[in-house]
Order: C-alpha cells, then structure tokens, then sequence
C-alpha cells in the first residue's frame, strides 16, 4: 500500500514474506525504475507486531524526488521495489528499562515511530515482559510540516492509551527550533486552546531548545531510585549534551537514580 502524506512523505507498507525485524532496524531500498544501483536506507516504522512493514520517505533529493513522483503518477501497476535488510542493532534495549528517555531530531523522529506502536500492541496484549512503566519523548524539529504523518502517529496513540488507562504512561514534549512570526502570532492567538495549534495534539508545542539541565533534574526528582535509559536519534553534538547530563544527574548511591546513555546508532 502507498500513503501520500502531506509536506510530501510518502509511506510504503509492504508485506512481510519471511522478513523478520525488530524496532529501530532499517532496510535499503532499490527502484530499479528510477535507478539501478542506487540503494538508499530507510529506518522502519513498523512495529514488528504489525502484519507489514514500512518506511516513511521525505523529497530530499534527487533520488527521493523520483520516486515519489513515480509513485503519484503510477497508474496501473506498481513501481517495483527492491529491499535489502533488515540491519542495524536491535533497539530492544528501550524494553529493558523502567524509565525510558527517547530523544529524536528532526527526520531521527522515524525510529521512535516503531518503537512507540510496537509499546501500544505489547501493552494491549498484556506482554508481561515489557518492564517500561513509564517513557519521556522529546522530539526537535525545525519544521514539523514535514513530519505531519506523526504527528497523526502521536495524537492516536494518544487517544488509544487513554482508552487502557495508560493516559500518564507517555510524556512527550515537542521542540519547535525554527520558526516564523506567522506562527508565533497564530500561536499566541490560541494560547488557551485544549489542542496545540501547530500540531492539534493535547501537549503543547515549545519554541525553542530542550534545557537539558532541568529536564534531568525532573525526571531524577521523579524517579529517585530508577535505572533510566537515555536513547538518541540525532546529531553527535547532542549525544554529547546528553551524555554529560547523564553523568551529572546520575547519583553516586547506588540505590539512587543512574542514567545510561545508549549510543548505538538507530
């Protein structure tokens, strides 16, 4: 199946044949209509409960451009598409911690896609192996037009939590860090709206950078005796903010608060 999305992304659900995946993992991707030898890599969005899976892929170039075009225009038959994968290190770890701080950058919001949907199914099938009681979400984003699909991805699962009574298990707190007086206008024209009028989700969207100090210091005074796993999809220099403030705000006790910043590569 082929989803147009607005801000021009396009999704591609493809069924699962013997391909097996865990979240965070991604594949490569050929269209031998558009190029032979041109493989590109995509992280998945799926979860690995779902009966398909897919991949979110935003105009960003020549290549992507293409394909979308190719794909809008296709009239009877679908494109063929080649697939190589799935690779990279599992992101299971997130399932391993009590507490759980996902951090994503801009188009690094993909992973988190998968991770957050495979969380709703292990939660609405009672997986007893599934330690996380609680996670924290931040999403930067210079423009979230172009990530409007999750945006819609946020607002159901915001809705379906609610409806298991897990409303407090997610916090997630957007980012917006480029912007114009238009929508600093509209926005504090609506400032007392119940939805966010950037994005129509119940949390409001934030102008500006996390200040990573405090957002520590919360989740420490929250969880003063947790093991908290602080994962990143994004730029090197904010895996080095963050894993500085890992080590500020971890307690020396052992029986206190310890944040472990997880470096691997979604």
């Amino acid at each position: 199946q082929v989803v147009m999305h607005p801000a021009r992304v396009l999704e591609l659900q493809m069924q699962k044949k013997g391909f097996r995946m865990e979240v965070g993992q991604y594949i490569f991707v050929n269209c031998p209509a558009i190029s032979l030898l041109e493989w590109h890599p995509f992280t998945l969005t799926s979860a690995p409960e779902e009966d398909f899976f897919s991949i979110h892929i935003r105009a960003a170039g020549d290549w992507t451009e293409r394909l979308i075009d190719t794909f809008q225009q296709q009239k009877l038959e679908m494109p063929r598409i080649q697939v190589d994968g799935p690779f990279g290190t599992a992101s299971e770890d997130v399932f391993q911690y009590e507490v759980a701080m996902l951090v994503g950058a801009g188009i690094g919001v993909t992973p988190f896609a998968s991770i957050l949907k495979s969380i709703w199914y292990k939660f609405q099938q009672a997986d007893q192996t599934v330690k996380t009681k609680k996670i924290y979400f931040y999403w930067l984003c210079r423009d979230t037009g172009a990530f409007a699909w999750f945006n819609d991805l946020l607002a159901s699962l915001e809705q379906k939590m609610a409806e298991l009574g897990k409303a407090d298990f997610l916090t997630y707190r957007l980012f917006l860090t480029g912007w114009d007086s238009s929508i600093a206008n509209n926005v504090a024209l609506h400032f007392d709206t119940a939805t966010d009028t950037v994005t129509g989700l119940r949390h409001k969207t934030i102008f500006g950078r996390p200040m990573w100090n405090s957002e520590f210091a919360a989740v420490a005074a929250a969880h003063p005796r947790s093991v908290v796993g602080v994962f990143l999809c994004g730029p090197g220099a904010l895996a080095k903010t963050l894993q500085k403030s890992c080590h500020q705000h971890s307690s020396l006790d052992p029986r206190k608060v310890k944040f472990y910043f997880n470096k691997e590569n979604f």
